[in-house]
């Protein structure tokens, strides 16, 4: 059976990790990801059946994603040049063990540059102590710059603002909130206001970090 990448998996091992601030101990890459078995690719148009949705639900609510509501999002995104999800593949099993997602903002500001923006990071929990939930931030970081973003920004909660800054993102001072209006639910539309200066803020807060590659 013929398989389609979303994208080119040639720019992965152009990928150089050692522009990055990540420590890996030991040192892996895109390219070595440390076991003869792994490997880090762009999502395939037959991951469908690798568990990809699976691993997502670990993340969040998925729903009832039929096949063919997978390949229309895939020929949609593939066709539009501007998402680059990445996915790890345990070759032993074809499972999809680790995954994440750099959408291109295309600006009009900073002379029409673009902007990425780093989403649905999730790695199998039965794989911890392989380093790749490092492994695939900052091979999606790398592939922002070297598609020549501006910068990399994400949300992420309370708890995850060390990982992440060990990995190069900051929190700007003054512009590190998260704001979101919901149009899920059932309930009247919620506006939810999450900032470090809050009071009573909970644990799983979210804030947005940044990496700039244009400083």
């Amino acid at each position: 059976m013929q398989e389609t990448y979303l994208y080119d998996p040639k720019v992965l091992l152009q990928l150089d990790f050692h522009r990055s601030p990540a420590k890996f101990q030991p040192f892996i890459s895109a390219a070595n990801p440390g076991e003869p078995w792994m490997k880090v690719r762009p999502l395939k148009d037959t991951d469908y059946d690798r568990g990809f949705l699976q691993l997502l639900s670990q993340l969040t609510h998925v729903g009832n994603v039929t096949r063919t509501q997978f390949l229309t999002r895939f020929s949609q995104m593939k066709a539009s040049g501007d998402y680059y999800v990445t996915v790890i593949e345990d070759t032993r099993k074809g499972e999809i063990i680790g995954a994440a997602s750099l959408i291109i903002e295309r600006k009009f500001i900073h002379n029409c540059a673009v902007r990425g923006r780093l989403e649905d990071v999730v790695v199998n929990d039965t794989y911890r102590g392989k380093q790749l939930g490092k492994l695939i931030v900052v091979t999606v970081s790398l592939l922002a710059e070297q598609l020549g973003c501006y910068k990399m920004s994400l949300d992420c909660k309370d708890k995850l603002i060390k990982f992440y800054e060990t990995l190069g993102y900051v929190l700007i001072p003054g512009n590190s909130n998260s704001m979101t209006i919901r149009y899920d639910e059932e309930a009247p539309t919620k506006r939810n206001v999450t900032s470090a200066s809050a009071a009573g803020v909970v644990s799983d807060a979210c804030q947005t970090v940044s990496l700039d590659f244009s400083s």
